[in-house]
């Protein structure tokens, strides 16, 4: 998206050594640090011999190394997450609140939107549709506990409904964010009339990291 059609090359590095990083990230998290200084040392070695124009190759640097945050990193507290126990179930209550966040905001913005949520990065999106997503995941959230994980806590779900249906909304302006950036309307083409791949998964990058983040951190001391 951001990489300018001649950085091919650049571009084709970056997706090669993307792939390592998500399996690295995801089923050997604690061989990331290493693994992510060497592939950004040999690309530090191929932007400092190739790029001929200094007025631009540090930002090159800087979109690259977010590009490998961005997907590879955020990705995979996906797969962290479907280890746990009840694993499954985390990752289907994460997609069943964010989907429904998703759906809650655009239906609850279109009746009633009124202001403005973020007008220079997305112009339709508003601060009542945007407390009405965050409402759809707590309640998606609670209903995760009745019937999806009942061994769970009333605390931790409601928890994990807010940090999905706030941090999510913030996954989804970050990425229209990047597409304002690029120039670009839509993320690809892969599903027409939908914005792309990442339009489906942008709220997902950012829920994710921060449901494991909080079920990790507190050792299940709710569950």
């Amino acid at each position: 998206m951001v990489f300018t059609p001649e950085r091919n090359r650049v571009k084709l590095f970056a997706v090669a050594a993307g792939i390592p990083l998500v399996v690295v990230a995801s089923y050997a998290p604690l061989n990331l640090v290493p693994v992510f200084g060497l592939f950004f040392i040999a690309f530090s070695l191929y932007f400092l011999w190739r790029y001929q124009d200094i007025n631009i190759v540090i930002s090159e640097v800087g979109l690259l190394t977010m590009g490998w945050f961005y997907l590879p990193v955020l990705l995979s507290p996906l797969v962290l997450l479907h280890s746990f126990e009840d694993g499954r179930l985390w990752v289907l209550l994460v997609l069943i609140m964010t989907m429904t966040c998703d759906s809650c905001a655009y239906f609850v913005g279109t009746a009633f939107g009124k202001h403005r949520l973020y007008p220079a990065i997305s112009p339709k999106k508003s601060i009542e549709g945007a407390l009405g997503g965050l409402l759809g995941a707590v309640l998606a959230a609670i209903a995760g506990h009745l019937w999806l994980l009942p061994q769970s806590s009333w605390f931790d779900c409601l928890m994990v409904g807010l940090l999905a249906g706030s941090v999510g909304q913030l996954g989804d302006l970050f990425e229209s964010m990047i597409k304002r950036y690029a120039n670009i309307k839509d993320s690809g083409t892969i599903f027409p009339g939908h914005g792309g791949m990442l339009d489906r998964i942008d709220s997902l990058l950012f829920s994710f990291p921060v449901v494991y983040a909080y079920l990790h951190f507190t050792s299940g001391a709710f569950l």
